[in-house]
């Protein structure tokens, strides 16, 4: 028994130490393609694709008018990389008596598809989104959810994506993916910490003790639009709106993230303050995935989570909103 008991101390002791050393490899939750390039040996690069057929297609790109090389076709991937469909983080399930769609997997699906890409437990990931749209970061965002509440595999997102990678000229390829065998599991579990429900959406908007952050553009948020899959216009009570087009900018064809300075003066200014407790949703919560991560991961709110289902499920559920313009017919 004694020697069982040094056997498994020394395994915790070793794992510790990975974990630490895992801990000081990446600079911080986001990091630059040079600083990617510089350490390619020390992480596992995962690459989030709609299109799969787009990791094995040879990128083209064209010289615009003022000389500047730009895509034109996007393909390849930075070789040794991993595969993951985004398609795998959206799911359906019955809460209550309704249907609901676009969540995100639970942990048994998510681990079962996390082994199948082949990623590894020790290693430090970079997510890598193809980089051309917001909505890629926000698969990156939405996908950094789950790793960061299943598991303490550290993890980082690279800043332009692929199309930045591929427009510096570094290494790509087109091979086909490859079987890996994986060590990750899902060892921990801090889904409610990262992710909140109706209910406890529905408690912050009667207390006023959360922040509720409308991460959709202002024509949405007023109530003069709103998608198919919502069902009532305008936004939660109380909820401030910090628009999405305003936590980006995009340079030469890759989308770029913003410095934390500029971040914490942009949800100042649009009246929420980023350091307290606050709610990020969207339509059906995968646009508000990256303003969850903005706020929770660059500007370090472990007080932020993100609505998982946001107004697909909030306007299923028949619960409140607020339309202050009239929508447009």
């Amino acid at each position: 028994m004694k020697t069982l008991r040094r056997i498994a101390v020394a395994l915790g002791a070793a794992a510790l130490a990975a974990s630490v050393w895992a801990q000081g490899v990446l600079p911080g939750p986001v990091v630059n393609t040079q600083w990617l390039a510089d350490n390619l040996d020390k992480v596992q690069v995962i690459e989030i694709r709609n299109d799969a057929k787009s990791f094995t297609r040879e990128p083209a790109f064209e010289t615009s008018k003022d000389g500047k090389k730009v895509p034109d076709e996007f393909g390849g991937h930075i070789p040794g990389s991993r595969l993951f469909l985004a398609k795998e983080l959206r799911t359906e399930r019955e809460i209550g008596s309704n249907k609901v769609k676009y969540l995100l997997p639970d942990r048994t699906a998510f681990e079962k598809v996390v082994q199948a890409v082949g990623v590894l437990a020790d290693k430090p990931i970079v997510l890598v989104p193809e980089g051309q749209k917001i909505s890629d970061f926000n698969d990156a965002a939405r996908l950094h959810i789950l790793l960061k509440a299943y598991a303490d595999t550290p993890v980082a997102m690279l800043d332009g994506g692929m199309v930045a990678w591929l427009l510096e000229g570094r290494p790509w390829s087109k091979d086909a993916p490859v079987a890996m065998p994986s060590t990750w599991k899902a060892i921990a579990d801090r889904f409610t910490d990262m992710v909140a429900d109706s209910p406890d959406v529905a408690a912050a908007m009667e207390k006023k003790d959360v922040q509720l952050v409308d991460t959709r553009a202002a024509p949405l948020y007023l109530g003069i639009l709103k998608r198919d899959y919502v069902y009532a216009y305008g936004h939660i009570p109380g909820a401030r709106n910090v628009p999405l087009d305003t936590l980006y900018i995009s340079r030469g064809g890759a989308i770029r993230l913003l410095k934390p300075d500029t971040y914490r003066a942009v949800f100042r200014s649009l009246g929420v303050d980023p350091s307290k407790p606050l709610v990020t949703y969207c339509n059906s919560g995968n646009d508000s995935s990256l303003p969850w991560f903005i706020a929770r991961e660059i500007l370090g709110n472990t007080q932020a989570r993100n609505f998982d289902g946001s107004l697909h499920q909030w306007t299923l559920e028949k619960r409140a909103m607020n339309a202050p313009v009239p929508a447009a017919m």
